[in-house]
């Protein structure tokens, strides 16, 4: 089962703790219920696939594209497709919010090659990678790359929405609980991210002079500091794990925090790389960040 504030749909394991969307229902689409068909042998085969894939992809994710810093967001509604015009006429608000795509530990924008392209053809039209440098010493160290690519794009006063996979989302999550960033990030999607650590960097040897690696232990004193008051946090957090995922454990991958406004979500038959790759869970994605638009009506599935 799904619990999607206040509502339960059939498709999904449970997961108890799950906060509310204060006077929001969050739509899940039929597509991403749809993905049970891919548990078991076939969803591993899936996970496989996206692992090769993402590996072919990693060497495009090191440049820089021009389109990566376009925020040129005028765009005539002759010119754009049905699926775009339909966006910017009934949720222009979502269609014109920046969106910030956030990687992981080791990886840079290639593992959002699909959500990204998906974006854009939907009508989100400012769709910018978060290129976090690849020996980031800590997440704090993380959070502030993020706060300083939340103040190029939006200013001081603009508002953004973070997509982020794995560590991307311990990082975001850091910068909007801890950094203040609540008043600029409208809507933080975290993808298999460890909000609770992850038994992997158990693993790695407590010497070794990585302190980013350390604070990944769900017993760390980053995720004890997540773990404290946070009153008025304004940011919506929908957590979403993946039911194969061997990296980031299900749940290990939701966040139980009283103050924060937070849906938690496991997918069933999609890992930790297939969940970023999913087309199912970029169709719900964008549906959620249209739905984040004051008064933008629910876009249906497709």
């Amino acid at each position: 089962m799904i619990r999607t504030g206040g509502s339960t749909l059939a498709g999904a394991e449970p997961d108890p703790g799950s906060s509310r969307l204060p006077g929001r229902r969050l739509a899940i689409t039929a597509n991403l219920l749809a993905t049970s068909a891919g548990t078991g042998a076939r969803g591993l085969a899936v996970e496989a696939a996206c692992l090769m894939t993402h590996l072919a992809l990693y060497p495009t994710g090191v440049l820089r594209g021009r389109r990566d810093t376009d925020l040129d967001g005028g765009y005539a509604l002759q010119r754009l497709a049905p699926l775009e015009r339909g966006l910017w006429v009934h949720a222009p608000d979502a269609a014109t919010t920046p969106v910030l795509l956030v990687h992981g530990l080791i990886d840079n924008r290639s593992v959002f090659a699909r959500l990204r392209r998906h974006l854009c053809r939907r009508g989100f039209r400012r769709v910018v990678p978060v290129q976090l440098p690849l020996r980031t010493a800590s997440v704090e160290d993380g959070a502030r790359v993020l706060a300083r690519m939340v103040a190029r794009i939006a200013g001081d006063d603009g508002h953004v929405n973070v997509i982020a996979h794995s560590l991307g989302g311990l990082i975001a999550r850091y910068y909007v609980q801890r950094m203040g960033g609540d008043r600029q990030v409208d809507t933080l999607i975290t993808l298999a991210s460890p909000h609770g650590g992850t038994r992997l960097a158990e693993l790695v040897p407590r010497p070794l002079p990585y302190p980013l690696l350390r604070q990944l232990r769900p017993d760390s004193s980053l995720i004890a500091e997540l773990a404290e008051p946070a009153p008025g946090c304004r940011t919506r957090i929908i957590a979403v794990a993946a039911a194969l995922d061997t990296v980031v454990r299900p749940a290990q991958a939701t966040v139980h925090h009283p103050d924060l406004d937070v849906v938690n979500l496991t997918v069933p038959g999609l890992g930790h790389q297939s969940l970023a790759f999913s087309g199912a869970v970029a169709h719900q994605v964008t549906t959620w960040l249209a739905e984040s638009a004051p008064d933008a009506p629910a876009p249906t599935a497709r």
